[in-house]
């Protein structure tokens, strides 16, 4: 399985980004889809998730307001709709995809994944 991200880039606060990634090497039914990002000097992070087949979304607190995932199972795409970026949002975004179906939870956790991108980086300016 090989992931793609892109759509990465720099923009000004108050500005929008949409991520892309997509996932190649296998059929993708009811697996967990997540995206995580990393800023400069912390940990990884979880962003938002999904199940490949839907409906159900869940997102980080920060991101529920501002950033929307979503799928299109024709392009075979994922995506991350960020709107109203903040500095603080500057980080490498990161997708993921778990290796067994959706079992119900939030898929919060990066330890919940199988499959990573190798990242995009986001810069927004204040």
């Amino acid at each position: 399985v090989q992931l793609q991200a892109s759509g990465g880039g720099l923009v000004q606060a108050g500005g929008s980004l949409r991520l892309s990634c997509e996932p190649s090497g296998r059929t993708f039914r009811s697996h967990a889809m997540g995206w995580f990002r990393q800023a400069p000097g912390k940990e990884r992070e979880f962003v938002a998730s999904m199940r490949w087949n839907g409906p159900a979304t869940f997102y980080a607190d920060f991101a529920k307001d501002r950033f929307a995932i979503s799928r299109d199972i024709n392009k075979n795409l994922l995506y991350l709709q960020m709107n109203d970026l903040k500095p603080e949002d500057t980080a490498v975004y990161y997708c993921a995809v778990s290796g067994t179906y959706f079992q119900g939870s939030r898929y919060d956790n990066d330890w919940q994944y199988d499959y990573w991108g190798q990242g995009t980086l986001v810069t927004v300016s204040s």
